[in-house]
């Protein structure tokens, strides 16, 4: 029994997965999701409309879980850098036969039941920073999937263990030893992101003259194939830079991978970036102006790019860019192999040029200063303002009558002219 709040290591995560070496089923299947905190299964429990979440993963054992927890308020969790060696962990400790579904059509997977399988399964990507609809509904969809894979696999009568988990966390936990402390410290203190790592960079000679971040950094081929790059650039850095060029007026970060997923040989990821003197301004900017992807050396994917610029000597950042027309820095399909590549980065930050001891310069942020929220609050005010200055008007326009009539005189007459 774990106490309430506690963060399972690498090292008790290894000791707590072994029952799964030891059963008479070997089969596992491992549900790998972009984002996902042991807080969204209380979060986004209750059904929204006819979205049902997390139908399929027995909410009826996870309220069980609830109701045995030491505490119902902190439960344990698993430490997100214990994740990132999950996988290989998995395939050192038994002779796995490794599968990645990638259709979820599992009515033709052959199985050999007589050796460990292992079913890695790479559920569709959703935004946490969306809203709470649009979150839900994207859990409610990757519920279905996996209710579909789960139901494909007792039919073919395969005994399995499941995992389900996600790359990094979709929240920051609050910490859990403030809890026993004043109560106004309680929401004061939140826990440090312990996914962060450093950039990624590009050295030509001494000097470092690209740096790339990204907090995600995923693609999806045909609206079937996920892709998570964001370990193997940033963490692990198993990623050939080789072939990126410096300049002052033009740089080009490439981002070779080597099977990155079974069904792809090698991938190629070019960001180009120019830097231009523009009289307008009186100053110089470095705009990205392309974003390429090559696939097995043979198909090439170009993306135009809207608003990805800042000023020479700053670094850009966007909280989030990509192929969605929700992003505010969207990757506009330039050619028809482009039409079927989806890209997701969040926290994205690059600068290629005038780079100082190795780190960022300050950040020019993709979000304009008149957000739609502060359009809304002046336009808001300018009409409540409007309504009070006519109303001020109107009453400066009333006045009392010059003439009264007196009852112990003659009646009073009044022109009509006046």
């Amino acid at each position: 029994a774990l106490h309430e709040g506690h963060i399972v290591s690498t090292q008790e995560l290894a000791v707590l997965l072994q029952p799964v070496f030891t059963q008479n089923s070997k089969n596992l299947v491992l549900l790998v999701q972009d984002t996902l905190s042991v807080d969204d299964f209380t979060y986004y429990s209750e059904p929204y409309g006819n979205k049902k979440p997390f139908q399929n993963l027995s909410i009826n054992l996870l309220q069980e879980i609830l109701q045995s927890s030491p505490s119902s308020l902190v439960l344990p969790a698993v430490d997100c850098r214990a994740i990132r060696y999950l996988l290989g962990f998995l395939q050192e400790s038994a002779d796995w036969k490794l599968t990645n579904i990638t259709n979820l059509d599992v009515s033709q997977l052959e199985v050999n039941t007589s050796k460990p399988n292992l079913f890695v399964v790479q559920l569709q990507p959703f935004i946490s920073n969306l809203n709470d609809v649009s979150t839900l509904e994207a859990i409610a969809e990757n519920d279905k999937i996996i209710g579909r894979l789960i139901m494909g696999l007792q039919e073919q009568e395969i005994h399995f263990s499941v995992i389900y988990t996600a790359v990094r966390p979709s929240r920051i936990s609050r910490r859990s030893d403030v809890a026993w402390k004043l109560r106004r410290q309680l929401m004061a203190t939140e826990e440090e992101d312990s996914s962060s790592y450093p950039p990624l960079n590009v050295t030509n000679g001494n000097y470092t003259c690209i740096l790339f971040y990204a907090s995600n950094f995923s693609l999806q081929a045909n609206d079937s194939l996920f892709i998570d790059l964001t370990n193997i650039t940033f963490v692990n850095q198993n990623v050939d830079i080789s072939s990126s060029e410096c300049s002052d007026t033009n740089t080009t970060l490439s981002l070779k991978y080597t099977n990155p997923v079974s069904e792809i040989n090698s991938l190629e990821i070019r960001f180009l970036m120019t830097n231009m003197f523009y009289e307008v301004s009186a100053r110089n900017w470095s705009t990205l102006e392309l974003v390429e992807i090559v696939q097995d050396d043979e198909k090439l994917a170009k993306f135009n790019v809207s608003v990805i610029s800042a000023p020479a000597e700053y670094s850009f950042h966007c909280q989030l860019v990509g192929t969605s027309n929700l992003y505010p820095a969207k990757l506009i399909p330039s050619n028809d192999e482009a039409k079927n590549w989806d890209v997701f980065i969040s926290r994205f930050q690059i600068q290629g040029f005038n780079i100082e001891n190795g780190q960022f310069s300050y950040a020019s942020d993709c979000t304009s200063f008149f957000t739609p929220g502060i359009w809304m609050g002046l336009v808001t005010s300018v009409v409540l303002l409007w309504i009070l200055a006519y109303g001020i008007h109107m009453i400066m326009q009333l006045t009392t009558n010059s003439r009264f009539d007196d009852p112990k005189g003659p009646a009073l007459s009044v022109p009509q002219t006046e």
